[in-house]
């Protein structure tokens, strides 16, 4: 079992960024992680994903944009999200195996 806190999210302009960060209650040197988003009206979807070796994929939408990364030594996976569009918007979750974050709303808005 492992929990999972999300952290970072916010109000920015279009063109701005924001760092998330998700900690984990345990060690997740072995663990793929994954962050994923949830707008309203809309199914959940992955964003972005690190495995436990480093190998990263991203959602074609935010390629180029978002960058992924892991601290194994503090528990921590961060997203990085720059060039912030309004469809950005939404609920960003930490996923590591089934178990899942409370979520961190993020709102690109003018």
């Amino acid at each position: 079992q492992v929990q999972l806190v999300e952290s970072g999210g916010g109000l920015v302009q279009p063109g701005g960024s924001l760092r998330l960060s998700c900690a984990a209650s345990r060690s997740i040197f072995s663990i793929n992680m994954g962050w994923y988003r949830q707008a309203p009206g809309e199914e959940r979807e992955l964003v972005a994903e690190i495995s436990s070796n480093g190998n990263r994929n991203y959602a074609d939408s935010v390629k180029g944009r978002f960058t992924i990364s892991r601290d194994n030594v503090k528990n921590l996976v961060y997203l990085q999200m720059n060039s912030l569009k309004p469809e950005d918007t939404a609920v960003y979750y930490c996923r590591a195996f089934n178990y899942w974050g409370q979520g961190t709303q993020v709102t690109v808005s003018s």
